[in-house]
């Protein structure tokens, strides 16, 4: 045996409301690694309607590695939700039309973070909250209900709202020996042989 099949939507038969969401999700925009799960007894293949103001004319993209585990309530706010702030009023009136439509902003106008990414073995909490355009790094832990507005580095615990760093997870050493040894992109069998390794606070073990 060589792990879960990550092309199963369920990995676990009896136990639904775990789901690989790269079997689920539909949305070409939203890129999904193998074996990225999320966790939600309501309904746990529904992934994407937590992928908030996420419109196809704008293009941003979602992409979140490979390994990751996202709790019941997790969201990304994407670029759709933005207005204009460089007006005296914020107020979409263009999108109501009947005379207003001249009010639209024009290209540029309104504020872009661009992609969303996601690295990989990252852990998302309870309902955390991920803003447009940030970058979470490999091994990060987000803390339930944080609300993430600024960039994640890798193997860091952030938290709160605005999320802070509390605490880098190892050594800068290790943190950059994981890095370069990024046992997510092993092939599974390798995964396998080495779960005893990946899963001890060891990194000398992976080399």
């Amino acid at each position: 045996m060589h792990g879960p099949d990550p092309d199963e939507k369920h990995p676990l038969p009896d136990f639904p409301q775990v789901c690989f969401i790269k079997n689920s999700v539909t949305n070409p925009n939203i890129i999904i690694g193998d074996y990225t799960y999320y966790d939600d007894p309501e309904d746990s293949e529904g992934f994407e309607r937590n992928v908030l103001y996420h419109y196809p004319f704008i293009g941003d993209k979602l992409i979140i590695g490979k390994f990751c585990a996202l709790a019941r309530g997790v969201k990304f706010i994407m670029n759709g939700a933005n207005h204009k702030t460089s007006g005296l009023s914020t107020y979409p009136f263009f999108i109501f039309g009947h005379g207003w439509e001249s009010a639209a902003p024009q290209p540029g106008d309104l504020p872009y973070k661009g992609d969303t990414c996601v690295g990989n073995d990252v852990w998302f909490g309870y309902e955390s909250l991920i803003m447009p355009g940030v970058k979470i790094g490999n091994g990060a832990i987000i803390s339930s209900r944080s609300v993430v507005v600024s960039d994640v580095p890798p193997y860091s615990i952030v938290g709160g709202n605005p999320a802070k760093v509390i605490r880098t997870r190892f050594s800068d050493e290790v943190i950059a020996g994981l890095e370069a040894i990024a046992w997510w992109d092993w092939p599974v069998e390798k995964i396998t042989r080495n779960l005893d390794a990946i899963t001890s606070g060891d990194i000398a073990r992976l080399r």
